[in-house]
């Protein structure tokens, strides 16, 4: 069955249960096409390319357009303004006023001005110009994917916002994209590169811990008050995903991380997961107090939330065991754990302060101290102090910005490929039909199809690369 064919009658199941069930269409989850997803799981064909270890033409300037400027994009843009060899060439949105407040960003930066987009597919008529090698796509989620695709398929590299794609046919979209283009699809997973994340990341490759057995990842933050919130996100898109949708629906924050300690697609595998979600306590009656005063909130009273907290435990190929939990609408503090547990230690982020121990008792500052100036990576000597001063969640994000761009001009591989993309974003809907199944095991596609067995670790080191300066250092000091 073709794909058109399968997305035709999909719609019309879809149309057909909101018609039944007297529901908005936004408040229909989607199901994981069965037909589809068998034949992709069963798909151990060579493809067209392996991505990973993929390294690109060097680009002596990176011409950048970004699409979506809400919540995410402006902060992008902000700090790409800091990056030389970048140009930023383009800016759209379907709304003109936040392209219009974007452009301030460069001014202020002392930049050009770039190129406007606007409108439901301005994103279409940016990806087909002929002066941009980077889409960077800050958008709701539903877009993530097609803008991704039609980039590559247009001749540039994309840079997605989490999660990179929605179903498992989306995931291996992006994968037969990427490998037929030779374009690189990066998912920007940006908590890969905070800071204690890379120094527990360089001391299990340096066997700190010792064989590792599990790992632990999270995104529990309260987002009940943003997500309810008519200025948030446009159209209440964020809402009505949690309101058709039951499993972890945004698994890669902490996902990511603990992927690249077990070396995930480059060594090991995952195999198959189990979740579970409990009932929503929260959202429901939040809504329900909202509709008493004010009718626009009546149809989220009658939409069934996601539970408050979902667990997904995965089992590795070679028997590792990794634990993610997502929970957006329980009154708790923020935490992604990331919890790296091994046959010689274990290190824990969360509840802060970070924590290592090496034996049966925590290290003491002073431990602590040692083993950070000894495993620190070089890309945090480099430049963590100028991320921190840029900002974007403590740094993290743009270390993450800027090792993109160094790699795209010295044409270096990435440290996410469009695997990861695929393997990260494909824990949502895995997880979603393991719930609605009583919590069925349910097979992780191999997205590498079997390249992972000889693939390479992420190279963690600066070799090659390194080279890529900061503009207008007095800016980034009086940040």
């Amino acid at each position: 069955m073709s794909s058109n064919r399968r997305n035709f009658l999909r719609n019309i199941t879809l149309g057909t249960s909101a018609i039944v069930s007297g529901l908005p269409a936004w408040a229909v989850g989607n199901e994981i096409d069965g037909e589809a997803n068998n034949k992709r799981l069963g798909n151990q064909q060579p493809g067209h390319f392996n991505m990973s270890g993929f390294a690109a033409p060097k680009l002596d300037k990176v011409r950048i357009g970004f699409v979506g400027l809400g919540m995410r994009g402006p902060g992008a843009v902000e700090r790409m303004s800091f990056i030389e060899g970048v140009e930023i060439k383009a800016l759209c949105d379907k709304f003109p006023e936040r392209v219009t407040s974007a452009q301030k960003i460069l001014e202020k930066a002392g930049l050009p001005k770039a190129k406007e987009y606007t409108g439901e597919n301005g994103w279409k008529a940016m990806a087909e110009s002929n002066d941009l090698d980077l889409i960077y796509i800050t958008t709701p989620w539903s877009l993530h994917t097609p803008i991704a695709v039609y980039a590559m398929e247009h001749g540039k590299h994309a840079a997605s916002e989490v999660p990179a794609a929605l179903t498992i046919d989306q995931c291996w979209q992006l994968v037969e994209t990427s490998e037929k283009t030779r374009k690189h699809c990066m998912m920007l997973e940006n908590c890969c590169y905070d800071f204690f994340e890379l120094l527990t990341l360089n001391m299990a490759r340096n066997g700190v811990f010792g064989e590792l057995v599990h790992t632990e990842g999270a995104y529990l933050h309260n987002l009940v008050n943003l997500n309810f919130d008519k200025k948030g996100y446009a159209d209440m898109w964020r809402l009505k995903e949690n309101a058709k949708r039951n499993g972890n629906l945004y698994p890669t924050h902490g996902l990511g991380p603990i992927a690249q300690v077990l070396n995930i697609n480059r060594g090991d595998q995952m195999d198959h997961l189990v979740s579970m979600s409990s009932n929503d306590f929260t959202m429901q009656a939040h809504a329900k107090e909202l509709a008493a005063k004010d009718d626009f909130f009546k149809p989220f009273t009658t939409a069934h939330f996601r539970g408050n907290m979902n667990n997904t435990i995965i089992r590795t190929m070679k028997g590792k065991t990794m634990l993610l939990q997502h929970d957006v609408s329980s009154t708790r503090p923020y935490s992604r754990i990331h919890l790296v547990s091994g046959t010689k230690g274990i290190a824990q982020k969360w509840p802060e302060p970070a924590r290592i121990a090496l034996g049966e008792e925590w290290a003491s500052a002073e431990e602590m101290k040692s083993l950070e100036e000894k495993y620190t990576l070089p890309i945090v000597k480099h430049i963590g102090n100028i991320a921190k001063s840029v900002g974007g969640h403590g740094g993290m994000d743009f270390i993450m910005d800027w090792r993109l761009i160094d790699c795209l001009r010295n044409g270096l591989p990435l440290d996410q490929n469009v695997y990861d993309a695929a393997l990260w974003s494909s824990i949502a809907p895995l997880s979603e039909a393991s719930v609605k199944n009583r919590s069925r095991s349910m097979d992780v596609p191999d997205f590498t199809r079997g390249n992972w067995k000889t693939n390479k670790p992420v190279d963690l080191t600066l070799d090659g690369g390194g080279t890529t300066t900061i503009r207008n250092s007095s800016a980034t000091n009086n940040k």
